[in-house]
């Protein structure tokens, strides 16, 4: 596989995707998307394996279909987690400058991090990213990259993010049982950000709403910083599932319908055509009217917005964020979910997608399905030579995640 070409592999409770990709040495900072594989996915409940044969096979079908669309052997993936397993939480750290110029070094940034790391966690968690909110260096405060500066005492503010290891390694066993390397694993809603936000929305404030199909992903911006994270065990399958329930059909039956025909805001509906529901075991089909499947839709919509807004109560940035939602994921595109959602959120609210192609496959990857796809493969292509501030931040002194893996393998 050519080393500029990247692979993001977003594994999720109703589809794989892998998204085949390499920076566009005509346009700077733009992609070239070179393929895209799909797959059904049942081996995941809320974004954590529960059948590690199923979700091996979804994996491997989706990475043909992109190594045939793009003709590129692949290799290795960066993949994305997830899952109502994942927590987040604030720490600090403080440690001394003691050489005689005072002069900060990355060392000294790299043993500040590892302070932080200083947490009580239970043996089943693990640390899966460390995110500075800001360093503060002899008392001033708002410094982003403290390297080069002179100082006696140097602290830190950051966003630890934490997983189950057992859930991290069925990830990373299925990915290596694929036959591919990992790269590295991110959380899912930090690598849609990469695809779907821009750097104003960041700097002034901004929710980041990924509905998928069994999880429900948030981050939150302000001041270009992700300051809260959250995993929603509720998303666009439980919508499938009432559909299911509620009218007596299959569960492709209850997708179809749910994507060609639902709505999740009732006076969204245009026109209230009947939809004919096909009979089961040779019943005759069914007729029911748009408003009645929206009947069934907008409460559970509700409720997964509900549980967004009070995860951004929560995070005590509710009045930092000027720019609003963004929402992302399959489970944005049902009709009516961004007015719902300004209702029920209050706050101004747009559908994301995924933006910045060259060339490519570009109509067929800009829909909100593919963000953390694509955001995967960005991850990759911005820390690939693991060098610099941010590899460090992200990974810990310099680790991937694939060697700190193979450590928690060998402490279980």
């Amino acid at each position: 596989m050519n080393q500029n070409i990247a692979v993001g592999l977003d594994i999720g409770t109703t589809k794989v995707c892998a998204i085949v990709a390499c920076p566009d040495e005509n346009y700077p900072g733009k992609l070239r998307i070179l393929g895209i594989g799909r797959s059904p996915s049942d081996g995941l409940t809320r974004g954590v394996v529960t059948n590690i044969d199923k979700t091996i096979k979804a994996i491997q079908t989706a990475v043909q279909d992109a190594e045939q669309q793009s003709g590129v052997k692949i290799n290795s993936v960066t993949v994305g987690i997830a899952g109502d397993h994942i927590q987040s939480f604030p720490s600090r750290g403080v440690i001394s400058i003691s050489r005689p110029d005072n002069e900060i070094t990355r060392e000294d940034v790299e043993r500040l991090i590892e302070d932080t790391k200083k947490v009580a966690l239970p043996p089943d968690r693990k640390i899966i990213h460390v995110i500075p909110q800001e360093f503060i260096v002899d008392g001033q405060n708002g410094i982003y990259d403290p390297v080069g500066m002179s100082g006696v005492r140097m602290e830190a503010v950051v966003h630890i993010i934490t997983g189950l290891v057992t859930a991290a390694q069925n990830i990373y066993k299925c990915v290596q049982r694929a036959g591919l390397h990992v790269n590295d694993m991110v959380l899912e809603p930090l690598a849609s950000s990469y695809a779907v936000l821009d750097d104003e929305e960041k700097e002034v404030g901004v929710v980041l709403v990924d509905i998928g199909g069994g999880t429900t992903d948030l981050a939150i911006f302000e001041e270009k910083t992700i300051r809260h994270t959250a995993v929603i065990g509720i998303a666009g399958k439980k919508v499938t599932d009432d559909i299911r329930k509620g009218f007596g059909i299959l569960t492709e039956q209850a997708e179809h319908i749910k994507i060609n025909y639902g709505y999740a805001y009732k006076p969204a509906i245009v026109d209230n055509q009947p939809i004919m529901l096909p009979g089961i075991g040779g019943r005759p089909p069914i007729e029911i009217d748009k408003e009645i499947l929206c009947g069934v839709i907008q409460p559970r919509m509700e409720e997964i917005l509900e549980f967004v807004g009070l995860e951004i109560q929560r995070s005590g940035f509710s009045r930092h964020l000027s720019a609003g939602v963004v929402l992302t994921g399959g489970g944005s595109l049902i009709k009516g979910t961004a007015e719902l959602a300004k209702q029920v959120l209050g706050m101004p609210v747009k559908i994301g997608t995924p933006t910045g192609f060259s060339s490519g496959l570009v109509r067929e990857i800009e829909n909100p399905i593919f963000a953390t796809g694509v955001g995967l493969v960005i991850h990759e292509l911005k820390y690939r030579d693991r060098t610099g501030l941010k590899a460090v931040i992200n990974n810990g002194k310099g680790k991937t995640i694939l060697r700190r893996m193979k450590e928690w393998f060998e402490e279980l």
